[in-house]
């Protein structure tokens, strides 16, 4: 359970109404939260909401005299672990940019000497105009991890990029700032250094129609994980991620992608890689034809026949690659003969690994795996643990098997993103 200290800031829009279900699930994970509610927020939210969910006084105001008398607004930006703004509207990231503190939250935010998320939700136009995308670089650029919306149907009628992520993938983001860091059991302090290693992570999501998609319950935080470790070990990271909220690890060059065949095109064009590990959830199918409007129905009962065809195998093409990194790492998901079938995985796709996990309960979603490394010379399975300990332990057994083997030849990166 997370013992940790968060301090939330309600920004002004209509998704204020879903850090309500935050607040409950910060207090469900073990995490105490105090909340400042802004003027716009509480438009949406009341104070007396907020503050029987947390459990703690939610403050509102920076001339709140009482409040300033018992715990000072410089007190209250530090005393916890970490600041997550939700949602962070387009003037609230705006100001905080540009270092305004005319409120008692952007004062807090200014006087933090604590770690700062922001969680965007706006229109989409708003959210692709070029100053809220310079205000976004300026933000991580100063360490603000932002993380990125979802797309979908607004509450104004537009569909797009601006939604704010469900409040699960907001506490998984919440959860993987505060996971704590395990040294890598490794002797030399940077065992990947001059390594180039690919990560794949979260799912893919498949088109039906522009509202509607294919997807699965990947959360992608095993992925990030693991390409988080790997860059502290040493290694230039490439993370092929898929639609997901998770913040971007430090030192490591994430792409974007949705579909199957966007992150086959990302894992090509990532090669040449000392090794790959292939989290991701990748869709199996996908539509023959993903329609341009919305399927609606015709009143029969029956739905419309829905075409699917094959993806293309992403962790078979790059092992039968030309260009195939020296270890090549996939991950299976079971449901039942978890083992057995990630032996069959392995000798189908010709992968040098597999990761073999038991998902039928909440590991999708959840903090910590139990999983069994399947390779040429047996069955290595470790006990339950938190998922950044398992990156660890895979990332230490990485560098042991690359150790005798001379890096793939590899163009460094020009930046990271923050």
């Amino acid at each position: 359970m997370l013992q940790k200290r968060i301090l939330l800031i309600v920004g002004g829009g209509i998704a204020a109404y879903k850090a309500c279900e935050l607040v409950r699930l910060i207090r469900k994970g073990g995490g105490d939260v105090t909340c400042v509610l802004t003027e716009g927020g509480a438009h949406f939210v009341t104070a007396m909401t907020l503050a029987a969910l947390s459990e703690n006084p939610v403050h509102t105001t920076l001339w709140d005299l009482k409040n300033e008398v018992e715990m000072g607004h410089i007190q209250l930006s530090r005393q916890a672990d970490l600041v997550v703004v939700c949602p962070a509207t387009a003037d609230l990231m705006a100001r905080m940019a540009a270092g305004i503190a005319d409120d008692l939250a952007t004062t807090l935010l200014l006087a933090t000497d604590k770690p700062v998320m922001a969680v965007p939700a706006m229109n989409v136009r708003m959210w692709q105009h070029a100053a809220t995308v310079r205000n976004v670089a300026t933000l991580r650029a100063s360490g603000v991890t932002v993380l990125e919306p979802d797309e979908g149907a607004m509450a104004c009628g537009e569909f797009g990029p601006g939604r704010l992520p469900e409040p699960a993938a907001v506490w998984t983001a919440i959860e993987a700032a505060l996971a704590p860091r395990q040294p890598l059991p490794a002797a030399a302090a940077l065992p990947l250094a001059g390594r180039h290693v690919l990560v794949t992570a979260g799912p893919t999501h498949e088109p039906i129609d522009p509202v509607r998609y294919i997807a699965n319950r990947s959360s992608g935080r095993q992925g990030f994980a693991i390409a988080e470790a790997a860059a502290r070990a040493g290694a230039r990271v490439t993370l092929v991620a898929g639609p997901v909220a998770l913040p971007t690890p430090p030192r490591v060059v994430r792409v974007n992608v949705e579909t199957a065949r966007e992150m086959a095109a990302a894992v090509e064009a990532a090669l040449p890689a000392d090794v790959a590990v292939m989290v991701a959830a990748v869709a199996d199918w996908r539509t023959a034809d993903a329609g341009p409007h919305k399927l609606k129905k015709d009143g029969s009962g029956t739905p419309p026949p829905l075409a699917l065809v094959e993806n293309p195998d992403i962790l078979a093409n790059l092992c039968r690659n030309p260009r195939r990194p020296a270890l090549v790492v996939g991950f299976a998901a079971e449901t039942d003969d978890v083992i057995a079938h990630a032996v069959a995985k392995r000798a189908r796709k010709g992968a040098d690994w597999i990761v073999a996990n038991d998902v039928s309960g909440d590991v999708m979603g959840g903090a910590t795996n139990a999983v069994h490394i399947v390779a040429a010379d047996g069955v290595d399975s470790l006990p339950e643990m938190p998922k950044e300990h398992v990156a660890e332990a895979l990332v230490a057994r990485i560098a042991q098997t690359l150790s005798p083997m001379a890096p793939a030849p590899s163009t460094p990166p020009t930046e990271f993103p923050a």
